[in-house]
């Protein structure tokens, strides 16, 4: 997939690395057919999403997080459920405007916390970009999630909640459930980063071997001439990169190009024209204020976790390869840890494979927010099968 000529219009090129769509043009009608009622789709997403359960919530508000206000959707069924707190990927790709797409069988057993990062979304459209570039920082940004889990178990009343990290999520999820562990019933990481240095290469590594397998002489070429890659990672580098890891499948599995991801969010209910217009700039402003600690990024030093650790690994993922982390999470230790595949999935696997997803984090998952103690999780989970 090319990007797009402006620079603007790059998206989490630290992760993902695509192109918002523009508007097709509508398709012509005879001039003898009339033209059929316009249809509102978001208006029909919000309805069939909406909670009526008598315990069921459905918010959606500002909060002060961080010192600046940020948007926060509480979903679920039962306010009685365990909590999921999800901390997006890019740096700023908010996941609320796509969560419709995937979060609904998860609302019947988790109440599900989704927000907008600092620099994302719609909290980047509350805010005043020159109050909040200079605060784009990974101290700041593991700060925020440690703020937010204080806000939804006080909010929720509950004790813990289970921190799931999509993609650069996973770095500052990873490090808010390690400085809070009192807090964090179990970490989910999706997509894991643990070194990015290391992610880079391995990510490089099998796209250069899938472009030579293919016989594709433009991309060998356009992706040779990025070695010794990454070296001075740029997020020019990266965008040439992405272009042929996401052609061959690497974000999205089976496509080349990740326009599904960026036509649903125009049926978010969540979002309208005017915030789906800045989420570019608040991306971009994101993924280069962070750019120097995102290069020298390394969790290695985690070698021990006081809770459960478990890696959902999309089977064909080239943005953050599974194999990059094979090493940590294997000399990892944990009250328990364990790893899930999606065979059918690259780096969305919440949306490529939802229902084994959502089986994943009902079966597996769920016991370590719910049952008394570890070994009633681990005996209520027993059933969950790690494969390779």
């Amino acid at each position: 997939m090319n990007f797009c000529a402006a620079p603007a219009t790059i998206l989490a090129a630290f992760l993902m690395a695509a192109c918002s769509p523009a508007t097709a043009p509508a398709p012509e009608t005879p001039a003898e057919t009339a033209a059929p009622a316009p249809v509102d789709g978001r208006a029909i997403v919000a309805d069939i999403g909406a909670i009526n359960t008598p315990n069921g919530i459905e918010e959606s508000y500002a909060a002060r997080i961080g010192g600046i206000d940020q948007w926060i959707s509480v979903r679920g069924k039962d306010r009685n459920n365990p909590v999921i707190l999800l901390v997006h990927g890019g740096p700023g790709s908010a996941e609320l405007a796509i969560g419709w797409t995937f979060q609904r069988g998860w609302e019947d057993y988790f109440t599900v916390v989704q927000w907008d990062q600092r620099g994302a979304g719609k909290t980047w459209s509350l805010n005043d970009p020159e109050t909040v570039i200079p605060t784009l920082t990974m101290d700041q940004m593991t700060g925020d999630v440690i703020e937010m889990i204080e806000h939804v178990c006080q909010k929720l009343g509950k004790e813990k909640v289970i921190v799931l990290g999509h993609s650069w999520g996973t770095i500052i999820g990873l490090k808010a459930a390690m400085a809070r562990p009192d807090l964090v019933a179990a970490y989910v990481g999706h997509g894991q980063v643990i070194n990015m240095q290391r992610n880079e290469e391995e990510g490089f590594r099998l796209t250069l071997a899938a472009a030579q397998a293919d016989g594709n002489a433009e991309a060998v070429a356009a992706l040779e001439a990025l070695a010794p890659y990454p070296g001075d990672l740029t997020v020019a580098r990266i965008g040439d990169q992405r272009t042929w890891s996401i052609h061959y499948g690497g974000l999205a599995a089976y496509r080349e190009n990740a326009s599904a991801w960026f036509r649903a969010m125009r049926l978010s209910a969540e979002y309208d024209e005017d915030v789906l217009k800045a989420y570019d700039a608040g991306s971009l402003a994101s993924i280069t204020a962070l750019m120097p600690e995102l290069r020298a990024a390394d969790l290695d030093t985690v070698t021990q976790s006081p809770v459960p650790v478990f890696l959902l690994h999309g089977r064909r993922d080239l943005t953050t390869p599974p194999s990059a982390v094979r090493g940590w999470i294997e000399t990892l230790e944990a009250p328990v840890k364990a790893e899930y595949w999606f065979d059918h999935s690259a780096h969305l696997a919440f949306m490529e494979e939802p229902g084994k997803v959502l089986m994943t984090l009902v079966t597996c998952i769920r016991p370590y927010a719910t049952e008394p103690d570890i070994a009633a999780a681990r005996q209520s989970a027993a059933a969950c099968v790690q494969e390779r």
